[in-house]
């Protein structure tokens, strides 16, 4: 049995219902998902949430981690108790937020010390709360260069602040596998896709990529595909397949 978990974020497919999907990840061999905030699981609506709770025990599917659109800096953290608690509701302790609204080189020496010392307190309440704070390499955000990220993870110094990892789509590969050496001893989940630029491509054809960027990480991390090449939840089985060959399983 493979080490990985492999699985699925779900705003892959935000026009499908969150049975159809929990049906979709079944049904291609997968054993987890990122639940989205923004369509399939809002934060406030506990009657969805444990509907989504009921879903994966009938599937037997767990929660890998609750994808918000916490923005640090920019969301109240008077709000992230709220994330918190539908985090524990779907049975996960890693939520997924977005570091402000602009990258770490762009930013005044006083505005990036606000923001890291929002981002500690978020880690303290994080901590109290028994959960994990995960940022990604996005564009437009503190974390979009490696440099500022392990800067951000390192002034924070949290086991309750931590990172994803996933291929930038607008660099090479040697580029990507620069950026994952640097996050990798932050990163708890990643993000499985093929892009290059803003054109998708099946997983299948990026697959010696993958396997040169998992080398980089020394223990298996939980691999949550994101995204299908042609948009189509019909296509989820084939990718999944594709990451089980690149992981040998």
């Amino acid at each position: 049995m493979s080490a990985y978990n492999l699985g699925l974020v779900s705003v892959s497919f935000r026009k499908h219902t969150p049975e159809e999907i929990v049906k979709a990840v079944k049904s291609a061999g997968l054993t987890c998902i990122e639940w989205g905030s923004d369509v399939h699981a809002p934060c406030r609506d506990t009657e969805r949430l444990h509907e989504l709770a009921r879903l994966q025990e009938e599937y037997g599917i767990t929660c890998s981690s609750y994808g918000t659109y916490f923005r640090l800096g920019v969301t109240p953290l008077s709000e992230l108790p709220d994330y918190i608690a539908a985090a524990k509701i779907l049975g996960t302790n890693i939520l997924r937020l977005w570091g402000g609204t602009k990258k770490g080189a762009d930013m005044t020496p006083e505005e990036l010390e606000s923001f890291t010392d929002t981002c500690r307190r978020a880690a303290a309440m994080a901590e109290e709360a028994g959960v994990i704070l995960c940022l990604e390499c996005h564009m437009l955000s503190v974390t979009e260069t490696p440099d500022c990220a392990v800067a951000l993870m390192e002034a924070v110094r949290s086991p309750a602040f931590r990172m994803y990892w996933q291929p930038f789509q607008w660099l090479d590969t040697e580029g990507s596998l620069s950026v994952a050496r640097a996050v990798a001893p932050y990163a708890e989940h990643i993000h499985v896709f093929n892009w290059h630029g803003s054109a998708k491509y099946p997983l299948a054809d990026g697959a010696e990529d993958w396997k040169r960027y998992l080398t980089v990480f020394t223990t298996p991390r939980t691999l949550l595909l994101e995204f299908m090449p042609d948009d189509r939840i019909e296509s989820l089985p084939a990718e999944a397949e594709a990451l089980r060959r690149i992981i040998g399983g």
